[in-house]
């Protein structure tokens, strides 16, 4: 798997934001085939930081339904894995530089 490939997009919620100050932890959104080393190299690559530790978890899918003009409308929201990796002391990432 291409490194490019592993990464998808950084979560910045309050709880990733509150983690990223206290404990140099960040969150990223990342592909369902990547591991832990791939993630690793994916991020120390695209922002130069050292990262220590990464810790993964997968999202299950969720039932999501509505009511709308159309009827009672059923889907599903498809299922998605997180990293959330601690660097380096001192190192940090800057998610907000590119918005």
């Amino acid at each position: 798997m291409k490194l490019s490939d592993v990464l998808i997009k950084p979560i910045l919620s309050e709880k990733a934001n509150k983690q990223s100050e206290k404990m140099n932890r960040f969150t990223f959104v990342v592909d369902r085939k990547a591991n832990k080393l791939e993630i690793k190299k994916a991020v120390e690559q695209f922002y130069g930081v050292q990262v220590e530790e990464v810790n993964t978890l997968v999202m299950p899918s969720k039932l999501k339904s509505k009511y709308t003009k159309a009827g009672y409308v059923v889907g599903r929201k498809s299922a998605k894995k997180k990293a959330v990796v601690t660097i380096a002391e001192g190192e940090t990432i800057d998610l907000y530089g590119t918005v």
